[in-house]
């Protein structure tokens, strides 16, 4: 038994402050959290905790996670793009969702009858990681956002800390910034996020520590 594991079905992942409170999403799903546990059990893959989640390794290889969002029980397969998804059971997180794919279950049922599918799936997982397989990663490049542009302009300072940033923690802000539509509402995303990025700080970096 993951002691590590066993808090998470307890007090959840701790990425908000609902963890260890009754609201704590992971009660929610408590059920089918721990079915899909079982299952991942059963297909011979090793427990850890990783984020904050159960984590499903073979060998020093991670495969999948199982989590809990708020409508949902999810299982996340690190490699799923190059997964054979005949089954239509996996589906992309986020429309910035480009290596990792997950499945959404909303009851114990839906498992039930869809576990040889899983199965099918966390093998091919498995065989992915035997075979030393990569996902050639897309590298798209985010525009910078003309809000952005003008307090680089006003602060040479915070352009200089922004640059000095990991490429992943500033592609994370962009994609932050870039996604309203109205320009005031960048404007207010940047002006909250300057202190962050004046330190040296990623966008999400706070989950981390999970």
């Amino acid at each position: 038994m993951n002691k590590n594991v066993e808090t998470y079905f307890l007090d959840g992942c701790g990425r908000c402050s609902l963890g260890g409170t009754p609201d704590c999403k992971v009660h929610s799903w408590q059920d089918e959290l721990q079915l899909l546990r079982k299952i991942m059990l059963d297909c011979g893959l090793t427990e850890v905790s990783k984020w904050g989640v159960p984590c499903y390794m073979v060998g020093k290889s991670n495969v999948v996670l199982i989590g809990a969002l708020k409508d949902c029980a999810t299982l996340g397969f690190i490699k799923g793009v190059l997964l054979d998804n005949k089954s239509g059971l996996l589906e992309k997180q986020g429309e910035n969702s480009n290596v990792g794919r997950i499945i959404r279950f909303t009851s114990t049922d839906q498992i039930t009858k869809n576990e040889s599918k899983i199965k099918e799936l966390v093998f091919q997982a498995v065989e992915i990681e035997k075979k030393g397989l990569k996902v050639e990663k897309k590298k798209v490049k985010e525009p910078i956002p003309e809000e952005l542009q003008t307090e680089f302009e006003k602060s040479p300072a915070l352009k200089s800390a922004f640059y000095a940033l990991t490429s992943g923690r500033q592609r994370g802000y962009l994609i932050h910034f870039n996604q309203p539509k109205q320009s005031a509402t960048k404007v207010s995303r940047i002006e909250k996020c300057k202190g962050k990025i004046l330190n040296g700080v990623g966008l999400h970096d706070h989950y981390k520590h999970c």
